[in-house]
């Protein structure tokens, strides 16, 4: 009879974990991954070919790591809003998952931005349409726009850029929200992306100077 695996799988793969919270995917190597396990290299091929069968796995429990803060987004009232702040948080916390899961080209891991963003639209659609009283194609673009300026928020706090304080985020996204909303209700077009863009504009001046 073999000897049993000194460690298990998900063992292995939690110290590859640790390994890229801390220092970035890039970093999980046979020999980081073997530090913090106390070991040799060997037991880590019990499981794993190569190390990029192990930076898949990673990836995957990563990606579970982010999907409970989103669970817990959609919790909160309302859902949507709730989402943000904990993608907000998620790159707050886990600044290296968050590059690895999002700021990665899409052929590098298992998960590009965009697909996770069509995911988490398709979870918060009808309560975008319930509360704002909005169709279906007017909630996704809505969806779309705000987590377009979520991600970046988020791009700038995992690079260490992000300027604002928590108070600054809140009043910025308050304001996209607001913005979207108005031009989803009174621009015909808006969501379809059809408007007259020339003419919003020369009314929305007018409409100004005649106020002046």
């Amino acid at each position: 009879m073999p000897p049993k695996p000194k460690f298990t799988k998900e063992e292995i793969t939690n110290a590859a974990l640790t390994v890229a919270r801390e220092k970035g995917i890039a970093a999980v190597s046979a020999r980081e991954v073997a530090l913090v396990l106390g070991t040799s290299t060997r037991p880590i091929f019990t499981y794993f070919r190569t190390m990029d069968e192990l930076k898949k796995e990673v990836r995957q429990f990563a990606e579970n790591i982010f999907q409970n803060y989103v669970e817990k987004g959609l919790t909160m009232d309302p859902p949507f809003l709730g989402v943000g702040v904990q993608y907000l948080a998620f790159a707050h916390q886990e600044p290296e998952l968050y590059k690895l899961l999002y700021m990665t080209r899409p052929e590098e891991g298992q998960c590009s931005a965009l697909e996770a963003m069509s995911r988490v639209q398709a979870q918060v659609r009808n309560r975008l349409m319930e509360i704002y009283h909005i169709d279906a194609l007017a909630a996704d673009r809505y969806f779309r726009d705000m987590w377009l300026v979520v991600h970046s928020l988020c791009s700038l706090i995992v690079t260490g850029n992000c300027a604002f304080s928590q108070q600054e985020v809140q009043q910025l996204l308050t304001g996209f929200s607001l913005s979207l909303c108005k031009a989803l209700k009174e621009v015909p077009g808006f969501a379809e992306g059809t408007f007259d863009r020339d003419e919003v504009f020369r009314r929305m001046i007018g409409d100004a100077e005649t106020r002046v």
